[in-house]
């Protein structure tokens, strides 16, 4: 048994600061600020980073922002070789266009998953709601469609699941071209090391957050036991989508997200948030003696959430793990 490592403790120092003030987003002025004539970062990864954590980014600088954060543009680029990569991505997404639509009446004739899977897109994109509240179209869905199979075809470690057309949508929305909604996503999920794909991620994430309820409240995590593994196991959703259903506006998923991608407080901070959402029903879930198929219901009626109260309420979360004995394997995992 353990305690958590020193930077760790620095994070949850910094998340326990974002818990008690809530400061304005970075802003583009403050953004531009942090950067040489040249347009190489003047200020830290992890300055950067903390203030992201405990801030947010201001919307007009959120796509470029999210480029640093997935590693789409690297922390040490200068502003000539940022232009040089988006070059680069553009033609490079162009390329995979053009071998997509070279192969795809092979993939059509021989490959009966393909088809399947793109049936399966087609269906999901169509039951997209496209429109803002004042009915004006907001996404492409011929675009998105095109996006998400050529994801499929090449990303061999993450291959469509339903839910990553609202994934992509939001990328979509963020960004003007093509090429970048298609490479943000990759990356985006690389980033996060895959902890939304089912067959990958999602898993991992379970057993985690049933560590986590052991570990901060051990009377509950009993009640949930005595339930059946399906109490906890049946959240998967919430990993598979990273909360998206559960906010009240895309503005909160980004916020969400964005923090996610910078790794602080620590890794897999999604357990975090999985954790405290749980506790938001744990009353409810004790009052009524809830079965199995009763306690995800109610983790489902969880919508309408402020992603800043969320964020706050999972790190003051992690600040009570700091405090506690760790065992090796939670502290590989959130470190």
């Amino acid at each position: 048994m353990s305690t958590l490592s020193p930077e760790n403790s620095l994070s949850a120092a910094m998340s326990a600061s974002f818990i008690l003030e809530k400061k304005p987003p970075i802003d583009k002025t403050e953004w531009d600020n942090y950067f040489d004539e040249d347009g190489h970062l003047a200020k830290s990864r992890d300055f950067i980073c903390l203030n992201i954590l405990e801030r947010g980014l201001h919307p007009f600088i959120r796509t470029e922002a999210w480029k640093f954060l997935t590693g789409y543009y690297s922390w040490r680029s200068s502003k000539d070789e940022r232009l040089m990569v988006d070059s680069t991505r553009k033609k490079n997404y162009q390329a995979l266009c053009e071998m997509y639509e070279k192969i795809q009446p092979l993939l059509e004739n021989l490959h009966r998953n393909f088809i399947e899977t793109q049936n399966k897109i087609a269906y999901d994109i169509q039951r997209l709601y496209d429109k803002d509240p004042l009915g004006n179209v907001i996404i492409d869905k011929k675009r998105l469609e095109k996006i998400l199979l050529l994801s499929y075809v090449c990303n061999t470690e993450a291959e469509y699941q339903q839910g990553f057309h609202e994934m992509v949508m939001l990328f979509q929305l963020m960004v003007e071209n093509d090429h970048e909604t298609f490479w943000l996503f990759q990356f985006f999920l690389q980033k996060t090391e895959h902890s939304c794909v089912i067959n990958i991620g999602v898993g991992k994430n379970l057993e985690m957050l049933n560590s986590l309820i052991s570990l901060m409240d051990p009377v509950f995590a009993e009640h949930l036991r005595g339930k059946g593994e399906g109490a906890v196991q049946s959240l998967f959703p919430w990993f598979c989508l990273f909360f998206q259903r559960a906010f009240k506006s895309f503005d909160d998923v980004w916020r969400l997200w964005e923090v996610l991608l910078t790794g602080k407080p620590c890794r897999n901070f999604q357990v975090f948030v999985a954790y405290s959402m749980l506790q938001m029903v744990k009353e409810q879930i004790l009052q009524e003696s809830m079965n199995s198929e009763e306690i995800v219901m109610a983790c489902n009626n969880l919508i309408d959430l402020d992603a800043d109260e969320l964020i706050s309420a999972s790190c003051l979360v992690y600040a009570e793990l700091m405090k506690k004995d760790v065992p090796e394997h939670l502290k590989d995992f959130f470190q």
